[in-house]
């Protein structure tokens, strides 16, 4: 049986992602000298930028190609405003991970199979309730990624 911890990184990469409005996304692009955008999947409507601060820890910046659009950053941005949209992890295995989450915690992914994310990568999403007494009915998107070079 494959333990859980085994298939995350093995120099654990934790990245936040802060969904922003577009002024938002663009000023702080701007600020950190034009960072790449990621080549996000057309039918996402997102497009978004990394920031990297040393010791496993990343901002994914995102914001709605749309947003007056049906998408996730645009329904979120709708719902919440600006801030933590979700919290990412590098797995070696979103498709063992997924059953492991799934079979042994009862943690069911929002899609039924792993599918094309930025950059090349594959990705699932769940949606994990917040323990109390800090989270009350509050939840947190985590979202599992898996590199196209998984090799680490």
């Amino acid at each position: 049986r494959v333990l859980f911890r085994s298939l995350l990184s093995r120099e654990p990469i934790v990245t936040v992602g802060l969904a922003v409005a577009r002024e938002t996304f663009d000023g702080i692009r701007k600020a950190n000298g034009e960072p790449e955008l990621a080549r996000v999947p057309p039918d996402q409507d997102a497009e978004e930028f990394e920031l990297h601060f040393g010791a496993g820890v990343q901002l994914d910046m995102l914001t709605s190609r749309d947003p007056a659009g049906g998408g996730a950053i645009a329904r979120f941005l709708s719902k919440f405003g600006e801030g933590i949209q979700q919290v990412e992890f590098s797995c070696r295995d979103v498709k063992r991970a997924t059953t492991i989450l799934r079979e042994h915690f009862g943690v069911t992914a929002i899609y039924p199979e792993a599918r094309p994310g930025a950059g090349g990568t594959k990705i699932n999403f769940f949606l994990v309730r917040v323990p109390e007494p800090a989270g009350g009915n509050s939840k947190i998107l985590i979202e599992l990624y898996e590199s196209p070079d998984v090799a680490d």
